[in-house]
């Protein structure tokens, strides 16, 4: 048995990167899987890959109407919803007084507009089966100051401060809310480090060595399963140690 039988699991940004090793990982501990993003060849090619226990729809996560689309695949196609990753995000580096306007705020259009908007659509979708739990993916940057994250950093720290404030909201209906706090991880876009340059980079983190990407899905696999039914509002750091000073 896997630890997400019968469940049906939305994850937003799931055609390539993390997103596609969570998608795999949650099929693979029984769970039925609506991957969305905007790259649809991809998507598609993935669930046709993870088989009829997964679905693809092309999806912009700012927008309402795609989420709406979303949430139809799900509770007709799979009878329900009962978690959701809010995985899709955007990430450049650039520091405060260069950051522009425009840049600012499409960072938080996709980052945080978007993962609100998941929640409010999914919310009350879970709550009619008895409660889920949602995952919104945050980062380090949203637990600390990190030089040249002025605009990622400042999205980040808005999905850690919604996810608390939806946690308290929505735990009367059951449905709980957690973030995951990634450092780097091995595989990612958002982590390219030349590997003469790993030893150092790693020098006094107390792990030293970035996650392998398997382990942020398995602490969102406990997160999405019956085995934290009593943990929300609550941020989950993975980082080998970076941020214990």
């Amino acid at each position: 048995m896997g630890q997400l039988d019968g469940k049906t699991i939305i994850i937003t940004g799931a055609a390539q990167g993390m997103g596609a090793v969570h998608a795999r990982r949650c099929v693979e501990e029984g769970a039925r899987v609506v991957l969305t993003d905007l790259q649809a060849e991809a998507g598609t090619k993935l669930a046709a890959e993870l088989g009829g226990n997964a679905r693809f729809v092309e999806q912009d996560v700012t927008s309402e109407s795609d989420w709406d689309a979303v949430v139809d695949e799900a509770t007709t196609h799979f009878d329900g919803i009962d978690g959701l990753v809010n995985n899709a995000a955007i990430w450049w580096t650039k520091p405060v007084l260069e950051e522009d306007a425009a840049n600012m705020l499409k960072m938080l259009e996709v980052n945080v507009i978007g993962t609100w908007q998941g929640v409010r659509k999914v919310a009350p979708k879970m709550a009619e089966r008895g409660g889920g739990s949602i995952v919104n993916l945050s980062s380090i940057a949203g637990t600390r100051g990190i030089p040249e994250h002025a605009a990622y950093g400042a999205s980040k720290w808005a999905v850690r401060g919604l996810s608390k404030v939806a946690a308290g909201e929505l735990g009367p209906m059951g449905v709980r809310v957690n973030t995951i706090h990634p450092g780097a991880v091995e595989g990612t876009g958002m982590f390219l480090v030349p590997e003469e340059e790993r030893a150092e980079m790693f020098a006094t983190q107390p792990l030293p060595r970035p996650a392998r990407r398997q382990e942020i899905s398995g602490l969102l696999i406990f997160l999405l399963s019956d085995q934290s039914s009593y943990v929300t509002g609550h941020e989950h750091v993975i980082d080998g140690g970076r941020t214990v000073w």
